[in-house]
């Protein structure tokens, strides 16, 4: 496989509605920043771009098949080659990593990677049928299964089953808030407090509606090359900025679509089959983990995504990561729920399973010197959603998980404030860090890993 760099991104402005444009033109809005930012025209990026990937979840909020080739026509990327991924929440994710592979094979040398959703083209009821259609429709879909429902049942029993708090799942919604309000892609700009995420209405306990993420339209652009493409590129004027920004890591996990389907695992299998190499190495851990077996853990449950494990642990031995919380210096993850953020802390082996929720409240997984109005009993490590995440930026599935690509590469180069206009989000000399997409009840899952060359 050859190296491929993520040289450039765009994001549209992510809202409830976007009425003044259709789904190419915002899809536009996203391709343009990223071509601009590498100060390139549009026909001369149009001339060397070899081809692309879309990414979209629901043909159903655009009433219209096929929406991707309307898109690779207004790009102007027709008779480029092209074509549409999707695989729910985890579609960006997917999207990406796609792109990752034309470029890596030696298929293209500069491919682009774009995503959109307009979900607000239905009325909110209608959007929450169409998601709860990923689920299985002939066995979970019929009993009123829908996503809050399932989510707050999973977290219900990682409550159970390792005593994670309300207020610790509050902790994430405060965190991902007040990081977004100083990110002007963000669709909710709010300062919340604990007290404002419990009293918020209740849409399925324990999950109020400060919880959950929310529908939007938006869309999000990246672009890939080989070395091959970045000296094309560059021969035609490009300004790419160095040190430059190298993908190292591609892990995606599976699980079944129905939960009851899950297995419960036993500790032995667990460990040699599921464990992170960190948990493998630490007799303390191995004690810690027979501990929760002895008590009647099982794995995965329904409160923990092996997919998500599998993702990560694939993505870390591809980058050569053996302990993803002290060499990762920050992660956009899916936080489509604050329960399912301290959930991904355990699965990406942030912390072991069942310390997600005072790992939450730790203060560990939050940006250094920002007012959070909290008491935070320790220093930042590695942050988590420094660009407030599907929670506050927003949810339009998918744009998703390439908003997360591009706020990684701008994060890497050192970009924040040249694109957000106020640098407090810019981790301080990032290096190295990931992105995580996931969707339905954790059926796809993808871990990507990026870093700033030496």
């Amino acid at each position: 496989m050859r190296p491929v760099y993520a040289i450039s991104g765009g994001v549209s402005k992510f809202a409830k509605a976007r009425p003044d444009k259709t789904f190419q033109a915002i899809i536009k809005e996203a391709y343009d920043y990223a071509i601009a930012d590498i100060g390139l025209d549009f026909p001369t990026f149009t001339r060397i771009v070899d081809g692309s990937v879309a990414s979209y979840f629901s043909d159903h909020f655009t009433r219209q098949l096929m929406a991707g080739i309307m898109a690779q026509d207004y790009l102007g990327l027709c008779p480029k080659p092209g074509h549409r991924v999707e695989g729910g929440g985890a579609t960006g994710g997917l999207c990406f990593q796609e792109a990752w592979k034309s470029v890596a094979s030696g298929h293209m040398d500069v491919c682009v990677a774009y995503g959109f959703e307009t979900m607000s083209h239905v009325e909110t009821w209608k959007g929450n049928e169409f998601i709860a259609l990923a689920s299985d429709v002939s066995f979970d879909y019929p009993v009123g299964g829908f996503y809050s429902g399932y989510y707050a049942m999973m977290v219900t029993r990682h409550m159970k089953e390792f005593g994670t708090t309300v207020e610790q799942m509050a902790h994430v919604s405060v965190k991902n808030h007040i990081n977004a309000f100083h990110n002007p892609y963000a669709q909710k700009r709010h300062r919340y407090t604990i007290d404002d995420v419990r009293s918020a209405p209740m849409v399925a306990w324990p999950l109020t509606r400060l919880d959950i993420c929310v529908m939007s339209d938006g869309a999000a652009a990246t672009i890939l090359c080989s070395e091959e493409g970045l000296k094309k590129l560059e021969a035609a004027g490009a300004q790419i900025p160095r040190p430059l920004v190298k993908v190292t890591g591609i892990g995606r996990g599976t699980d079944m679509m129905r939960m009851a389907d899950r297995p419960h695992v036993d500790y032995d299998y667990f460990m040699e089959n599921y464990a992170t190499e960190q948990e493998k190495s630490s007799d303390e851990t191995r004690a810690y983990y027979k501990k929760l077996w002895k008590h009647g853990t099982r794995y995965p449950g329904v409160h923990s995504f092996r997919a998500g494990r599998a993702a990560g642990n694939m993505a870390w031995k591809h980058a050569d990561i053996k302990d993803p919380f002290r060499e990762l210096d920050f992660i956009e993850l899916h936080d489509a729920y604050t329960s399912s953020e301290i959930q991904t802390y355990e699965d990406l082996g942030l912390c072991r399973y069942g310390e997600g929720g005072p790992f939450a409240a730790s203060g560990k997984a939050f940006l250094p010197n920002m007012d959070y109005g909290l008491k935070l009993p320790e220093k930042s490590e590695c942050a988590v959603n420094p660009s407030g995440g599907l929670i506050a930026c927003g949810h339009p599935v998918g744009a998703t998980g390439l908003m997360q690509a591009v706020f990684a590469i701008w994060q890497l180069q050192g970009t924040i404030k040249k694109h957000f206009k106020a640098d407090q989000l810019q981790v301080k000399e990032a290096k190295r860090g990931a992105i995580h997409s996931h969707a339905g009840t954790g059926t796809y899952v993808t871990v990507t890993v990026m870093e700033r060359e030496n």
